[in-house]
């Protein structure tokens, strides 16, 4: 219903800006800027605002996962930026070896999804706050489309549903599925859906959730690395296993072919949405989940739910 909503939005407004050029031709331009024209339409706005942050947008000003879990946020260091990389490199091969030797396999979507209900379910066990209730995840209609935004998942504040882009590829799937529930249970900001999601995938015993969650944050926590020593970075990277290796070329290889010139626009639109809602690093937000893990890993000595 999501995508439904979604595409009859964009009808609509295609249909009130061929309204609007209409008018313009009809009349003269200063009339667009008559008090009824402006009020009707800042009205709109306001309204859809106003919708918005009642169904969710009120979560960007939640005190968040760190607070329920008790984790103290701050600065962290190269040394600890290094370890943490050390640290998900041993889980990233493991879990990559165990994945491969997994005889559970997913070959559809919906098994994904299933699989995500029954992690969260057991999750909520241990964190309590994390109990998935009204599930509901669903293929997006724009998954080639999103290709060439730039997504792999999005949640509808709207009609509440996590919409999976089911056309990337396949090892990335669980790790988005569990990202996107963090949106539903309310937790708003990118890093920390990026963070429950990490907690919640590498809690459960199964090695397929476990690497998708461990490669990605582990892509996260290099790239934040690189940023300070690319020399340390790129050390740690060649310590993948061959077959990680071929699976992180694979996912280069596929966002390659859909790179078109409107990505970066669309990119930066959204850079702009985050920074507007609590998230002044913009799409830097979603990497500010290694200070969580690090924290995390103070405080539990460990850096995954297992």
């Amino acid at each position: 219903m999501g995508d439904v909503l979604y595409i009859t939005a964009v009808l609509y407004g295609v249909w009130k800006f061929a309204a609007l050029i209409k008018y313009i031709r009809n009349k003269s331009i200063g009339a667009i800027f008559k008090r009824e024209y402006l009020f009707g339409m800042l009205g709109k706005i306001l309204m859809l605002y106003i919708i918005f942050n009642v169904l969710w947008g009120l979560n960007y000003d939640r005190s968040g996962i760190r607070s329920q879990m008790k984790l103290e946020q701050q600065e962290y260091s190269k040394e600890a930026l290094e370890e943490i990389n050390r640290l998900l490199i041993d889980k990233v091969n493991t879990c990559k070896t165990g994945s491969i030797n997994q005889k559970i396999a997913y070959s559809m979507p919906a098994d994904v999804f299933k699989k995500t209900y029954s992690i969260y379910r057991e999750a909520s066990l241990q964190y309590p706050f994390l109990q998935y209730k009204n599930q509901s995840i669903k293929s997006s209609f724009f998954g080639t489309l999103g290709n060439y935004l730039g997504f792999s998942g999005y949640y509808n504040p709207f009609t509440g549903e996590a919409q999976v882009n089911t056309t990337i590829p396949a090892f990335l799937q669980p790790f988005v599925c569990c990202h996107e529930v963090a949106h539903q249970l309310g937790y708003a900001k990118e890093n920390e859906a990026n963070f429950v999601g990490y907690i919640v995938a590498t809690s459960c015993q199964d090695s397929l959730f476990m690497y998708s969650a461990y490669l990605d944050i582990f892509l996260y926590a290099n790239r934040n690395l690189r940023r300070t020593d690319s020399i340390s970075a790129r050390e740690f990277s060649e310590q993948l296993s061959p077959a990680v290796k071929k699976d992180i070329q694979t996912m280069k290889d596929f966002y390659r072919n859909f790179q078109n010139p409107v990505e970066p626009y669309i990119t930066w639109v959204y850079g702009k949405y985050l920074e507007s809602n609590r998230q002044p690093s913009g799409m830097l937000s979603y990497s500010e989940v290694i200070g969580d893990i690090i924290a995390y890993y103070k405080k539990y000595g460990k850096i995954g739910g297992r």
